[in-house]
């Protein structure tokens, strides 16, 4: 489900420019939360399952706000961000506000 997929492009503009793209089917992860939603499998009291959200959304968040997966991790506050994000409403399994 998780599929990761590195695809390297090499741009013919004269200076051997290349490029990395990042793919990931996330269908099948939204379709698991809407399941998990539907279903009521959102964690116990004591730990909420909030999201999944996919590898690369979590890589495109690091770049967007220039950070590392690291610091993207010890800090809730990013967390947060990207779960609360309506944007990311697909991935939602638990309702909550985090």
């Amino acid at each position: 489900m998780d599929d990761v997929k590195t695809v390297i492009h090499r741009h013919n503009d004269g200076q051997g420019t290349l490029s990395i793209q990042t793919l990931q089917d996330c269908t099948p992860i939204a379709e698991l939360c809407k399941t998990q939603q539907r279903e009521g499998v959102t964690g116990t009291s004591e730990m909420k399952l909030a999201a999944r959200i996919p590898d690369v959304m979590v890589t495109a968040y690091c770049n967007n706000n220039n950070i590392t997966f690291s610091e993207f991790i010890n800090n809730r506050e990013h967390v947060r961000r990207i779960v609360n994000d309506p944007a990311m409403a697909h991935f939602r399994v638990w309702q909550g506000r985090i």
